[in-house]
């Protein structure tokens, strides 16, 4: 049996869990005020803090962290690197202090690697944001300064993929798939024979509106409200990443609230919402060309895969491209477990970032 302490770090959380084999023994999600995680001026000055409070938890569940075979935390946006398992190791964590961008999930190796050297044994991540097996002809945009990027949530992407092949009876190099992941941002891929070979940029770049991101937007209008004068480039970046999408038309990133107000009757709530999917379907129909029309299913993950009308609305657009199936819920504790789990059962070999 394998102890394994999985760490998901959020914008105002921190998901822990600890697992015996695939059996999951609790999860627990760590609040965190806005001024707990105000005071530190960068993301990556967060790590001692919340490693602290994930310790205090540990210590009130009574854990004995020298029980622990590994520790796996969420990746972060390191620069493009293959899917896998990979060691937390100094050369990773160098970069994190200096990431491509800022994201909670750079928390994730800091957290694994601290813990983990504590009783000596090994800290991984697994499937990070920048999990990169785009085509080359995918990364060409419209100028040649700026390529497109593999950023996208690879880790649920993944783990989706995985589950659909096993729904499917297939394996999942066998097969073709466009996999969406609806959370907090909205993820669109298509897989070909077990890699990601394009991806909506869904932190920042391209595809639907989400929930809290502005997705795509009309370039010309964009570069005006740049040069307006009414923002500054990091009020302007939090308006399209944190204050885009519903948050933006709505004032909540809460799709239980949309859907409470169009069940009201707000048009106005309805017609956002709806074109969420609209144009989510969108991206599942130009991730389909992509695979030339040779597709074995669409698969949709995440959050929002809970709702039901989100998900009708989609499904009525896709349906007829292939088999629509829904996994609710990001599964990603179980997803970084099973990583951790494979390379300590000798399944798989961990990489080392270099």
């Amino acid at each position: 049996m394998h102890r394994i302490l999985s760490i998901n770090p959020g914008s105002t959380s921190t998901k822990i869990a600890l697992y015996e084999d695939e059996r999951m023994v609790f999860v627990e999600s760590i609040r965190h005020s806005a001024d707990e995680i105000g005071q530190f001026a960068k993301i990556v000055d967060q790590y001692a803090f919340r490693r602290d409070v994930i310790l205090r938890v540990l210590a009130e569940k009574g854990v004995d962290l020298h029980s622990l075979h590994a520790v796996v935390g969420r990746g972060g946006a390191l620069p493009p690197v293959e899917s896998g398992v990979y060691h937390v190791n100094e050369r990773m964590l160098e970069q994190l202090r200096h990431p491509v961008r800022e994201h909670v999930s750079n928390l994730g190796a800091f957290l694994a690697k601290e813990i983990a050297d504590q009783v000596g044994v090994p800290a991984f991540i697994a499937d990070p944001p920048a999990v990169d097996e785009m085509e080359p002809i995918a990364r060409i945009s419209g100028l040649p300064e700026i390529e497109r990027q593999s950023l996208s949530h690879a880790l649920n992407l993944k783990a989706a993929a995985r589950k659909a092949a096993k729904h499917l009876g297939k394996p999942y190099e066998d097969l073709n798939l466009v996999v969406v992941h609806m959370g907090g941002g909205i993820s669109v891929s298509p897989h070909r024979k077990g890699r990601m070979i394009d991806a909506n940029q869904a932190l920042d770049g391209t595809g639907p509106f989400s929930p809290e991101r502005a997705g795509g937007l009309p370039i010309g209008d964009l570069a005006r409200m740049a040069y307006s004068g009414k923002y500054t480039y990091d009020q302007l970046w939090r308006r399209m990443v944190g204050g885009g999408g519903l948050v933006a038309h709505l004032g909540t990133n809460d799709a239980r609230e949309v859907e409470r107000r169009i069940a009201a009757g707000d048009e106005h709530a309805r017609m956002v919402y709806e074109s969420m999917a609209y144009q989510t379907a969108k991206e599942i129909g130009a991730m389909s060309v992509v695979l030339n029309g040779e597709i074995d299913a669409i698969v949709l993950t995440g959050g929002l895969a809970h709702s039901r009308m989100l998900t009708g609305w989609i499904r009525d657009r896709v349906q007829w491209i292939a088999p629509v199936l829904i996994f609710p819920g990001e599964d990603e504790m179980e997803a970084l477990t099973l990583g951790a789990l494979r390379v300590l059962r000798g399944e798989e070999q961990a990489k080392e970032y270099s």
